[in-house]
């Protein structure tokens, strides 16, 4: 179970028990009820499961630094699970926040909704209920995602409740961040209007630190560490390595969602140029043009009806102002700093390893 696909499989394997056994739970309220558990299958299904394996690995590296078992327990892999659900909860509300129609090449949860209301012939705004049941989705996962969480600290030994207390600790510490980091994303969207030109990469950045970085790989780092009775300097050595490379995996994200191919992301080629992301790659691309046409990037973003044309005009004006070179460059900058972060630290060398081809998978991805 050390491996990647081995660790995939497991997590995959006890999120198919745990949404068994509330599919069961469910029957008793209604058919109506069936369709908010389908819509919970459909947004657990698919992905990488990159924030479970890098928890898994996180528990990996101080385990074998001890020279512990590797193969992960109920308990991690319980633990690697919740973050999954919870993810999904969070791209549940995010889709509908952004207005997005697709995920991961399917519809997203709030049109499927939609869909469904149509479908069934039930009366009313099928786009109100497809909306208002997502957003009661993304509720009851985030949840579920407590629950699982807990289930998985109750079978560790008592011995280790000191680990759980800590594994506990960060990941409330993790739920708030990317919370409020999500909402530092919505806000930027208005706020770049009355904040000073200049300060807004770095905005961009406190951004996508609190909303990606953190949550994505850093947090599940720490967390699975801890549950493997991780000592301080261990856990400070992995979010050294997990934050930077948090940032790195969302900087390619904001590279894949201006630039990235939709048959292979999942999304409509230019989709963070239509929901109005301010991230690093438009800051930069501001920077470096002329105050005319900074109003015409600044009309043309966070216009949903773009067209095709439109889209390649921004992009090219991104590539042509340098932005997009100066975000790969910064990528490789951030990627630098996190492989420094795991030289001479406390931890095992076949986890390392793993840690280093997860950060590669992370960063140079198409999807």
């Amino acid at each position: 179970m050390s491996s990647s696909a081995g660790a995939v499989e497991a997590v995959s394997q006890r999120l198919n028990n745990f949404l068994a056994r509330q599919r069961a739970q469910a029957k008793e309220l209604g058919d109506e009820a069936a369709i908010i558990i389908d819509a919970a299958d459909d947004a657990l299904t698919g992905g990488k499961r990159l924030r479970g394996r890098f928890l898994i690995a996180g528990w990996r590296a101080v385990n074998e630094a001890q020279s512990r078992a590797s193969e992960p327990p109920s308990p991690v892999i319980g633990a690697a699970a919740a973050l999954e659900v919870f993810h999904a909860a969070a791209l549940v509300h995010d889709d509908v926040i952004d207005n997005s129609d697709t995920r991961r090449g399917r519809p997203s949860a709030h049109r499927a909704l939609e869909t469904r209301h149509r479908s069934l012939g039930w009366r009313g705004d099928a786009a109100a209920f497809g909306r208002s049941g997502a957003i009661l989705l993304g509720d009851l996962l985030v949840a579920w995602s407590d629950d699982l969480f807990e289930e998985s600290l109750a079978e560790l030994d008592r011995a280790e409740d000191a680990a759980a207390a800590t594994a506990r600790e960060e990941y409330a510490r993790m739920r708030r961040e990317v919370t409020v980091g999500q909402f530092l994303d919505i806000a930027e969207e208005s706020a770049f209007r009355v904040a000073p030109d200049e300060e807004h990469a770095d905005r961009a950045l406190r951004v996508a630190s609190f909303k990606s970085a953190r949550y994505s790989i850093q947090q599940p780092l720490v967390i699975g560490a801890a549950l493997a009775g991780g000592a301080d300097d261990q856990r400070a050595a992995l979010a050294a390595f997990g934050h930077p490379l948090g940032m790195a995996f969302q900087l390619r994200d904001d590279v894949l969602g201006v630039f990235g191919d939709s048959a292979e992301t999942g999304k409509p080629a230019g989709d963070d140029l239509r929901e109005g992301k301010r991230t690093v790659l438009i800051a930069y691309a501001r920077e470096a043009i002329g105050a005319s046409a900074r109003r015409i990037v600044d009309e043309l973003i966070g216009d949903p009806d773009l067209d095709d044309e439109q889209i390649g005009s921004l992009q090219r004006t991104i590539i042509d102002s340098g932005a997009l070179a100066r975000v790969e460059t910064l990528i490789e900058e951030y990627s630098r700093e996190a492989a420094r972060a795991l030289s001479g630290a406390d931890l095992g060398h076949g986890a390392v390893n793993d840690l280093r081809e997860l950060a590669r998978a992370a960063t140079v991805r198409v999807a």
